[in-house]
């Protein structure tokens, strides 16, 4: 398969809001691509390279020259076998080898191509097609349930690899897919509600859980062997020996958990997120000492529990992880979950998750099952550019422009903030975006939509002046998020949701 056929997929996807017609383009692609060509493909369309960061960066792509070829030779494999190469290169001489292979790769492109390439090079494909509508198209271009395919997607965690699997050996070959410890599954997440009391009456009997303000874990067991992964799928059992410890000590052999990682100080509060997160980190063993709760079971001895009911998950994790679990509640009363959630705050907490007794663990899912309740109304949404500040700040990127999630994939301009930054904050920000840019425009540099921040806010606003149709009142930045992709930001309904008379 030629990369020129992914190109003029991509570029009619970008040009239409239908997801229906999206999907069928993406979905006659796919359905055209072999066995060692969907992988690729499906990562490619994606936005994404199956082997992750390459080392490559906007001033590196940028000083590419090579002149377009004159028609379409590059395949999707001489593609992903280049990238591939690029991923390998390290140490001295190295970005002069990956400056040779990006040539080499650029000077058999046509101009369409190359543009595509940078793009996908840079992380900034920006055309409204992200994974989850690429695991939909998949499941059309091979006619196979959409369900399977997206729980397949779930547990294996790979979108290329599934693909493969996909085409090789249709509905059964997904359907084996499963659980399997010492390899991480996709989080559930959890919708927001308003107050306790919204959130009882929307989850009914509800396990009413202090929400830990720390760094989401998931812990695998299986005998001696123990890993630990971020909600990013990243391995950081190194990091946490005290966590490592923890789950070694539980009295199963085989264990899937899920919970958070924290600190607490001698007056038996947390310590700030940015404190943990720092040390969570770090590679030097910074962490060591980070203690860790659950809230969840997933597996224990050859049991999957996926699919049972909270409160069934619940009463087994009471049995296994003890004084490790997080404390909770069971109601539907409203009073009952307000108390329990003004206790989680006294104790320095940041609110409370309300989860239905019988919620499954939808992987991957923002389940409406879940929900989050926190006094600060907060939105979690990805920095797509900044502006260099001027007085004080100058020499820094300081205003950022705030994007949701928007329904085609890509991400919605909802306003922009310069308030809650601290020196240290502006320092390490403007470090880091020009480490992801990939345009200038005057004050404005344009970054890759991949860094989550957290924003405190006290309302939103109808307003014509961002594409999203709102903007946010005083919002301030509270903390940027690294264990937060743009995946997990909040999507631009979620936003103008909040506006006064939108329900």
């Amino acid at each position: 398969m030629l990369l020129a056929d992914l190109v003029d997929a991509s570029q009619q996807v970008g040009a239409t809001s239908s997801r229906k017609v999206k999907l069928a383009v993406l979905a006659g692609v796919l359905g055209r691509a072999g066995a060692t060509e969907v992988g690729p493909a499906a990562a490619f369309l994606s936005g994404q390279l199956r082997q992750g960061r390459v080392g490559v960066g906007w001033a590196q792509v940028s000083a590419v020259d090579a002149a377009p070829a004159p028609s379409p030779t590059v395949t999707v494999l001489d593609v992903d076998q280049a990238v591939t190469r690029l991923a390998a290169l390290g140490g001295a001489g190295s970005a002069a080898a990956r400056s040779a292979e990006l040539a080499g790769l650029f000077g058999r492109a046509t101009a369409t191509e190359a543009d595509f390439l940078r793009r996908l090079l840079l992380g900034d494909l920006r055309q409204g097609a992200l994974a989850a509508l690429v695991t939909d198209a998949l499941a059309a271009a091979i006619a196979v349930p959409v369900d399977v395919v997206r729980r397949a997607v779930m547990l294996d965690g790979d979108l290329s690899r599934v693909a493969e699997l996909a085409v090789a050996g249709g509905a059964p070959a997904l359907q084996a897919i499963g659980l399997q410890v010492l390899r991480p599954v996709q989080p559930m997440l959890a919708a927001t509600a308003a107050d306790v009391g919204e959130a009882i009456a929307a989850c009914g009997l509800s396990s009413v859980e202090w929400k830990l303000d720390g760094a989401r874990v998931q812990a695998h067991r299986d005998g001696d062997e123990i890993r630990l992964f971020t909600r990013n799928l990243n391995d950081v059992t190194a990091r946490l020996p005290a966590v490592v410890a923890a789950v070694r000590s539980l009295p199963a052999d085989r264990l899937v958990l899920d919970g958070e990682v924290l600190s607490v100080g001698t007056d038996e509060r947390p310590d700030s997120f940015q404190d943990i997160m720092s040390r969570f980190g770090r590679h030097d063993g910074g962490g060591g000492d980070l203690g860790v709760w659950f809230f969840d079971l997933l597996h224990v001895d050859g049991r999957d529990l996926l699919d049972e009911p909270l409160l069934d998950r619940a009463a087994l994790l009471a049995a296994i992880a003890g004084p490790l679990r997080v404390p909770s509640v069971v109601t539907d009363d409203p009073e009952v979950a307000a108390a329990f959630a003004a206790g989680a705050l006294a104790a320095g907490h940041e609110g409370v998750m309300v989860k239905g007794a019988t919620s499954r663990y939808e992987a991957g899912r923002r389940g409406s099952a879940w929900r989050k309740v926190k006094p600060v109304r907060t939105l979690d949404l990805v920095v797509l550019a900044a502006e260099w500040g001027h007085g004080r700040r100058r020499g820094w990127l300081s205003n950022l422009h705030l994007g949701a999630r928007g329904p085609d994939g890509g991400f919605v301009m909802v306003g922009k903030t310069f308030k809650g930054l601290t020196d240290a904050l502006l320092g390490w920000q403007t470090e880091r975006l020009q480490e992801i840019e990939v345009a200038r425009e005057g004050i404005v540099v344009h970054v890759r939509p991949e860094l989550v921040v957290e924003i405190a806010l006290d309302g939103v606003l109808a307003s014509d002046r961002y594409p999203g149709g709102v903007s946010l009142r005083f919002a301030r930045v509270r903390r940027y998020r690294p264990d937060k992709t743009p995946a997990d930001a909040d999507d631009i309904a979620t936003v103008q949701a909040i506006r006064p008379g939108s329900a």
